[in-house]
């Protein structure tokens, strides 16, 4: 197995921290960051969020000298951790060669990021649009769907997070969307497949999955499949909850987008670039879309970066007719320079298959091992550096251990696991009442260990609010 890069002045978690703390530093970077700076997705005058001094491989510290270990490599976006020594010097490189330039000259940096991303995407799907995010990237593919059919709607999945642009947000089935969706954006959502949540009343993989191809049909046919440009999914659902698609479903979805005429995108902004243990959670399912978006792993979000990749008949629209849209951004040089370098890295350091060996002998077992011990966790599901906990009040009744889109003090069962593994040096993904294991790629096996061990002890906080502990039945 590769040795993955971390600094020689590591702790015994694999980063380094700086000598001498600076709390009077961070305070004041704290201060100018309140006085200044305006947050996403939150109440301003409700968060306190944490100066960080710096940040190396799978860790990052504060200005007291605390390390934390990154549970949610930042957005899920630090594919290859934090500084890879290749991507800051490629980066260095790149600015001191050409920092920037218009989108619409051949740049060396630009071509050959597409062509590295083109080689590793399924099927035909060799033309690339750049752009800034993923975000705009789902907005661009649907913006292509529509231009190549002539349709205006898009069906897409409650269960589902595509960005926060205008479109994009209206795309999202998740609460984030209620305060901009109007309800005419061309949008229609449907569920998707969630066997442990089941909406279609299945017992197994196949029921669900038969239900949910007919349910998506149905719907169809309901809105007219004549005003149906596209249908988006993200491959496995990032934020919502790691749901991995039962076998077969990706698969008849894309034979109802052949029946009908319609354009399958897959959104592999959180997916892509090696976080399932393949270059794309479509390798998975030997699912090729005719658009695919992505961002964040490309070039483990160095410098911003995301795109759409093109299918030969959706690119065949745009051979003499302009395509309505573009970005003064696109393919950014220094983005792009950060793109081939990390790609590059990737593949020489055998970071997909790291990922792949993690997932089934380390993340995998350690989770498992933890559903059979503690009575919050309700259901385990991933795949490489991909992972989620579906915690839980009561095993039986499947009863989340807070209520949907909670906040405030019914949010507090998460607030006390999250707290008690920030306490320990671990910093987690939560969501809900979710808690997600989306460390690096790169993570050593030490280090990913002594993460478990942490997460593994922060569970106790969250099986204080069980039915079980509570005196009720169903543990």
């Amino acid at each position: 197995m590769t040795t993955h890069h971390s600094s020689s002045a590591a702790t015994s978690g694999g980063a380094a921290v700086p000598a001498r703390p600076d709390p009077a530093a961070g305070r004041a970077v704290h201060a100018t960051d309140r006085a200044h700076v305006f947050h996403s997705w939150s109440a301003q005058g409700k968060i306190d969020p944490p100066a960080v001094a710096g940040a190396e491989g799978s860790s990052f510290w504060d200005y007291e000298g605390k390390r934390y270990l990154d549970f949610t490599s930042g957005l899920v976006f630090t594919n290859i951790g934090y500084a890879h020594p290749k991507v800051v010097a490629a980066i260095q490189e790149q600015a001191a060669k050409m920092c920037t330039f218009a989108p619409a000259f051949a740049i060396e940096a630009r071509a050959e990021a597409a062509r590295l991303i083109a080689e590793r995407t399924p099927g035909d799907l060799d033309k690339i649009f750049f752009t800034n995010g993923g975000a705009d990237a789902v907005e661009h593919a649907i913006r292509m769907a529509r231009v190549h059919t002539g349709r205006p709607k898009v069906l897409s999945a409650y269960r589902s997070y595509h960005g926060g642009t205008e479109q994009a947000i209206n795309l999202t089935g998740d609460p984030r969307r209620w305060a901009s969706d109007t309800g005419t954006a061309g949008v229609v959502h449907f569920h998707a497949p969630h066997l442990y949540r089941t909406q279609f009343y299945a017992q197994t993989e196949e029921e669900e999955c038969e239900r949910a191809l007919a349910h998506l049909e149905q719907t169809l046919v309901y809105e007219g499949p004549h005003t149906v440009a596209a249908v988006i999914l993200e491959t496995i659902p990032g934020t919502a909850g790691i749901m991995m698609p039962p076998p077969g479903y990706l698969a008849g979805v894309r034979a109802l987008c052949d029946k009908y005429g319609l354009v399958f995108v897959l959104d592999e902004v959180m997916a892509g670039f090696g976080r399932t243990g393949t270059w794309f959670a479509a390798d998975l399912y030997d699912a090729v879309p005719d658009l695919m978006t992505f961002a964040k792993g490309v070039n483990s979000g160095y410098v911003p970066l995301g795109g759409v990749a093109i299918s030969e008949k959706i690119a065949a629209t745009f051979e003499d007719r302009p395509y309505p849209g573009g970005l003064t951004y696109s393919g950014h040089p220094l983005a792009c320079g950060a793109a081939v370098a990390t790609l590059q890295v990737m593949a020489e350091e055998g970071i997909v298959e790291h990922a792949a060996h993690l997932g089934e002998h380390v993340i995998g077992p350690a989770l498992r091992d933890m559903a059979e011990r503690h009575p919050s966790i309700g259901e385990v599901r991933g795949t490489g550096v991909f992972w989620a906990l579906d915690l839980v009040r009561d095993r039986e009744t499947r009863e989340p251990l807070v209520p949907y889109n909670a906040t405030g003090p019914d949010n507090a069962p998460m607030a006390d696991f999250a707290a008690a593994a920030k306490r320990n040096g671990l910093w987690p993904f939560v969501n809900m009442n979710r808690t997600h294991v989306v460390p690096p790629c790169t993570i050593t096996e030490a280090e990913l260990k002594e993460g478990l061990e942490v997460l593994d002890e922060a569970l106790t906080a969250a099986d204080a609010h069980t039915t079980a502990a509570l005196g009720g039945a169903g543990a």
